[in-house]
Formats: structure tokens, sequence, C-alpha cells
């Protein structure tokens, strides 16, 4: 599983990264949580507004810092 947490560094970016992290650790999953900061690549995912995470290629929320409990419902 490959997790994109997508975002220039603002403090809604970083907790969108730590409740990712944070659910994959609870949830015992396997997967690569990648910072995408390049706003290019972020573009590419048709995102503009951030914090934005995907999982596996979908983009699962745009706008805003999804809570552990959202990340964890995406990885069942």
């Amino acid at each position: 599983m490959k997790i994109q947490v997508m975002g220039p560094g603002c403090p809604k970016c970083a907790e969108a990264e730590k409740n990712v992290k944070e659910a994959v650790a609870e949830a015992g999953v396997e997967a690569e949580v990648i910072k995408v900061s390049d706003f290019q690549e972020i573009a590419s995912f048709g995102v503009f507004s951030t914090p934005a995470v995907a999982i596996d290629g979908e983009v699962k929320v745009v706008g805003k810092a999804p809570s552990k409990k959202e990340v964890l419902s995406w990885l069942k």
C-alpha cells in the first residue's frame, strides 16, 4: 500500500502526515507513507487544495487534515 500525504509543509499538512502514520501503525498494515510537496505532482492528482491524502493513487481527502479515525476506516 502506498499512501501519499500532499502539502507544502504547513501545520495542517504536518497534522495530516502525523495522523496517517499513527493510523498505519495502529492498523498494523504494510504501507509506505510518502510526503509529496511538489506542486506539479500534487496537481497531477487533480488536487488544488492541501493537505490531501491519496491511497494507492486514489485521493481520499482534500483541503483538510483527516482524523486518525478517518484514516483507519480507509485502511480496512
